[in-house]
């Protein structure tokens, strides 16, 4: 690619809320890899993740596909743990205040995550960086020095700290540390580029690019992404609300949930999750639109190219053939797990047992939803003994093989 196609897929699926704003983050872009060709060197672009918890879902992903864009393009890419950030915990789309973690607990989620990662990021491409190393050399002079270049104001016109404040709510004077301790990130990497959300605005354009320049650096360039819909097309995607798609998902599992996305929300995720080329995506909405392609159809592959992201060309093609089989003929699919029966079990507990609840409130409500089937017939009572063998449903894509 040119610097001009760089700059074009590099800044797809942005998002500043602010035509300006993301005009001179492009127009920096392009300027810095125009350098950068000069000098002979890639660039250096890196995101921070906080391992708050082990369990990572598409959402988290967007940001790792942008840097594996990068890398792509040739560009030397830091995958940051916040060891030390995730004892604060971001501030940015919350409106009350995180639980702190320990670093024991922080250490223990952050095995996991860079594992996870690579299932987007080329590992043999991808440094791997823990900001504990620097933020924890920090003394209280370099604390003040950081700090003087910030106004209680300017935190206090963030949305989430401002409601608390009029809402009488507590906002903690550490709180305000976070978006010092990221931008203190950007300097001692020595990055060019930084990758965030819409949640990160603050914390990379006002604060990093701040610190940086006042550290004697050149402020790195925020590439701001577009935060993903969930399930429902609409509410951010969120564990806590239930409609998110864990990357660990199984392959049906995964498939059958984008088939479940509202048409409206396939634009974001063609944009934000896919390896698919602006000029791919360009194609597929104007066949859209033109009525070349049908909307299930652009589904389809739309589950077909996640699945294969995660798991694999194979498990795709199985998830796909297992979905056409269980809801476009009504049969169920070949391939299941199993589960054998203990004596005195409830319809309930059998769920449980065999993984096809996250929780036994979620069996309830499937059940008074009549969402669970035994060999097609709807169960009613989560407490009456599992009445036989077969093969139980629970909702639209959870299928297990009961035996004795």
């Amino acid at each position: 690619m040119n610097i001009d196609e760089q700059v074009t897929t590099l800044m797809q699926g942005t998002e500043y809320g602010d035509e300006t704003l993301q005009q001179a983050m492009a127009d920096e872009l392009r300027q810095r890899l125009i350098e950068a060709h000069q000098e002979g060197r890639s660039l250096r672009v890196y995101c921070g993740y906080d391992p708050r918890t082990t369990d990572l879902h598409l959402g988290h992903t967007i940001t790792m596909r942008k840097l594996r864009q990068f890398q792509d393009l040739g560009h030397e890419v830091v995958f940051l743990i916040g060891t030390y950030t995730s004892l604060i915990g971001d501030p940015s789309d919350q409106d009350q205040l995180r639980p702190q973690l320990t670093f024991d607990e922080v250490e223990h989620n952050a095995r996991t995550y860079a594992e996870q990662a690579f299932k987007i990021l080329d590992r043999n491409k991808t440094i791997v960086r823990f900001n504990h190393e620097w933020l924890s050399q920090l003394d209280f002079a370099d604390l003040i020095k950081m700090a003087s270049n910030f106004t209680i104001q300017q935190f206090l016109t963030r949305d989430n700290f401002k409601l608390r404040f009029e809402q009488g709510d507590a906002v903690y004077l550490h709180e305000t540390f976070y978006a010092l301790m990221q931008g203190y990130d950007a300097f001692a990497l020595n990055t060019d580029v930084q990758v965030g959300g819409t949640d990160q605005l603050f914390n990379i354009v006002t604060a990093a690019r701040k610190l940086m320049t006042f550290l004697g650096k050149k402020p790195n360039i925020a590439i701001i992404m577009g935060i993903l819909p969930g399930t429902d097309g609409v509410i951010r995607m969120s564990k806590s609300l239930g409609n998110h798609i864990p990357i660990l998902a199984s392959p049906d599992d995964m498939y059958g949930k984008v088939m479940s996305l509202p048409d409206q929300a396939m634009g974001d995720y063609c944009r934000l999750v896919t390896r698919w080329s602006v000029g791919e995506i360009a194609e597929l909405e104007h066949n859209l639109d033109a009525g070349l392609l049908h909307p299930r159809d652009l589904k389809m592959k739309l589950a077909y190219e996640i699945v294969d992201i995660f798991h694999g060309d194979q498990a795709a093609n199985q998830a796909q053939s297992n979905f056409v089989r269980v809801f476009q003929r009504g049969d169920v699919p070949e391939e299941m797990g199993e589960y054998h029966l203990l004596p005195g079990q409830t319809v309930l507990d059998v769920l449980e047992s065999g993984g096809l609840i996250s929780s036994r409130g979620e069996g309830r409500r499937l059940i008074a939803q009549n969402g669970v089937r035994l060999d097609g017939e709807t169960l009613k009572d989560p407490n009456q003994p599992f009445p036989h063998p077969g093969i139980l449903q629970a909702g639209k894509r959870r299928f297990l093989r009961v035996v004795t």
